[in-house]
């Protein structure tokens, strides 16, 4: 059998030694690191780096299976979003590709995870749209339904120049459609409706359009709401999304939509409107269009009275039980018939009325703090202390000892209950985050009640 000869001059002489080299792991990018959105309201807009930037959430999830991009170098990826078509189109560059283990990402498959169909070829194409769809927001609307009538004018945006149109039919899925990709990178974790569904609504904030002008008619923002029967003969409503976009954000406009949605609940007589997980942002401005609502109830007056002089008078630093200070049932039924302001919101808004009432209000801060701390003890970790209801005792893991913990529910039957043994330095924790949630809690309050106080005045 032969064999390979090896020199023996290659194996004595460094110099002549084989180098062996190792190729560069690719460790990928990661989407938002590489790429930049823009929202474009004209054609010469489009390449400019001075148009209206859109920070995205992460955008990982529409990325591979470990969420980066692989196999190029120098990338960039460039997107126009046109606010008059609401199509886009995405401009990719880059130095080279190679694959080095990972294989090369096919960007045109990811980036129609978020745009699907509304992403257009070609830079050429995507221009063309800002002329022959001109007019496609006011094509969508036209069949729709103005809501907007007889709202209050203290929002920063012009009411005059706005309306609120309900779409339905095929012009709502059309539309909607073509909103979806804002919906994927403006609200971490949302899901597109299901536009086959007859039950959903979609509410347009528009441009009002006086006369025949040749010029866009701009679309601000959106919300969509589920429809629900109530038993034997009522309906209830569901906000599940609301959006303004980028370039009209902070400008009034989604307290002026919210506020017009709900004009509409009371005009149709719907049982009342409920929100999906608002946003703390949300919340604020539902608490702003609310408060003012009530106190113009008269029906209220009666038991905010007797709630405000209880707590005025009782000294509840020396309280022995949790203190109660809700409003009565038929207080809340009251609201619910005739604001449609459902139980869990007029609860929160039952707070701000408290502080609103409390004059001077730093000399009973005090009690309205233990007010509030004591709903919040009531809904994170029991109704009652020392009787049945819900525990919540943090325990160490190997996960993750920051929010590790176990909840369970004891059961009272009249005979005593056996609580839980927690340590000292738990319960200690435990009272540290509650008086931090009513720091939290009482912040948002006196955010409500400045505003209120502004625009009462």
């Amino acid at each position: 059998m032969g064999t390979k000869h090896h020199s023996s001059d290659t194996v004595s002489d460094p110099k002549k030694r084989r180098k062996v080299g190792f190729s560069k792991v690719d460790e990928g990018v990661q989407p938002n690191d590489c790429i930049k959105i823009y929202m474009v309201f004209k054609e010469d807009e489009v390449g400019s780096e001075e148009s209206f930037s859109i920070e995205p959430v992460d955008l990982s999830p529409f990325f591979e299976e470990d969420g980066k991009i692989y196999g190029y170098q120098g990338l960039k990826i460039t997107i126009w979003i046109s606010s008059i078509s609401f199509q886009a189109y995405a401009d990719i560059s880059y130095e080279s590709t190679c694959d080095a283990g990972k294989g090369v990402t096919d960007l045109k498959s990811s980036l129609q995870n978020i745009f699907a169909d509304n992403l257009v070829e070609t830079k050429d194409d995507f221009l063309k749209t800002f002329s022959t769809e001109t007019h496609y927001v006011k094509s969508m609307i036209s069949d729709g339904k103005v809501i907007s009538n007889g709202l209050d004018a203290h929002f920063k945006a012009d009411c005059s120049e706005l309306e609120v149109v309900r779409v339905e039919g095929s012009a709502m899925g059309l539309l909607y459609c073509r909103l979806v990709p804002l919906v994927l990178l403006l609200v971490d974790g949302s899901n597109p409706i299901d536009v086959t569904d007859p039950d959903w609504q979609v509410y347009l904030l528009v441009e009002k359009k006086i006369d025949e002008q040749q010029t866009p008619q701009k679309l601000f923002g959106f919300a969509a709401l589920y429809r629900f029967f109530h038993y034997p003969d009522s309906h209830r409503l569901r906000l599940g999304q609301i959006l303004v976009f980028p370039p009209y954000q902070r400008k009034g406009y989604g307290g002026y939509l919210l506020q017009a949605i709900t004009n509409m609940v009371v005009a149709d007589n719907v049982y009342d409107l409920s929100i999906e997980e608002p946003l703390d942002s949300l919340q604020h401005v539902r608490a702003c269009i609310d408060v003012p609502r009530l106190l113009s109830l008269q029906a209220i007056q009666p038991s905010l009275t007797a709630t405000v002089s209880r707590l005025k008078e009782e000294n509840l630093a020396k309280r022995t039980q949790i203190t109660r200070f809700a409003p009565p049932s038929e207080t809340i039924e009251e609201v619910r018939k005739t604001l449609k302001i459902n139980k869990k919101q007029f609860l929160q808004c039952w707070e701000i009325l408290i502080y609103l009432a409390l004059d001077p209000v730093e000399k009973y801060l005090e009690n309205f703090r233990t007010v509030v701390l004591d709903r919040i003890r009531a809904d994170v970790i029991g109704k009652d202390t020392g009787a049945s209801g819900k525990r919540l005792v943090e325990v160490p893991t190997e996960f993750d000892s920051e929010v590790s913990f176990v909840m369970f529910k004891s059961s009272g039957t009249g005979e005593e209950v056996k609580e839980a043994e927690i340590e000292e330095s738990d319960k200690v924790k435990q009272e540290e985050q509650l008086q931090k949630l009513v720091d939290e809690r009482i912040e948002a309050i006196k955010l409500v009640a400045e505003k209120v106080r502004v625009t009462s005045s």
